[in-house]
């Protein structure tokens, strides 16, 4: 079984997070999705990262539906099997993946040569992040896990989503969101968010 993406897509290091949480030994082998070579285009029609290649060679693919395949593959669950609880938990990672997509869009604009660019679609983008942000803030109510008083894929998603928006748009969230800026700092720590860092991140 092996893992097809880079070190920076926040979407792939979901992935690696959740098989390192779960004790899942998941290769990543780097590749270039852009490059009509690589070969995520033969085991994912819509060419995109991260896609999963199991050891029958069949692909699972994009990141929500890959980390309930890995999830599924040793106990204990991170993913609710069903109730309250996995609505949360799919829910604080749509959240997550949300705000990620809205980095990704913000970055992609300002990439443009700046003629082209588009202030109000640079705006548009900031502020769903900053919605994302103002409403996970109040919801964290000094909580260590955000669902079920454990680690779920709820942390890994959220975790991971703050860690690209300092990455790839930094600014100082953590003034207005001090609650979340606590809790974000604590659960990086854990040795499968610092060794699944790319390089470049804080």
């Amino acid at each position: 079984m092996k893992l097809y993406g880079n070190e920076t897509s926040p979407y792939v290091r979901k992935v690696r997070v959740m098989a390192l949480e779960k004790g899942i030994d998941l290769p990543l082998v780097k590749a270039d999705y852009a490059d009509p070579a690589s070969p995520v285009h033969a085991l994912n029609p819509l060419g995109k990262i991260p896609v999963l290649e199991r050891d029958s060679g069949t692909a699972v693919f994009d990141s929500p539906v890959i980390v309930e395949y890995v999830d599924a593959l040793k106990a204990p669950a991170l993913i609710p099997a069903g109730g309250e609880s996995r609505w949360q938990v799919l829910r604080w990672q749509a959240l997550g993946d949300g705000m990620i997509d809205a980095t990704v869009a913000r970055m992609l604009e300002l990439r443009r040569p700046p003629e082209l660019q588009v202030a109000a679609a640079v705006e548009k983008q900031e502020t769903k992040i900053a919605h994302g942000l103002d409403w996970a803030e109040p919801r964290l109510r000094n909580k260590t896990w955000l669902v079920e008083g454990q680690l779920t894929l709820a942390d890994i998603a959220l975790a991971g989503a703050l860690d690209y928006i300092d990455f790839r748009y930094p600014h100082d969230w953590r003034a207005r969101c001090p609650q979340l800026a606590a809790w974000h700092k604590k659960i990086i720590q854990r040795p499968s968010f610092a060794s699944t860092r790319a390089p470049g991140m804080k």
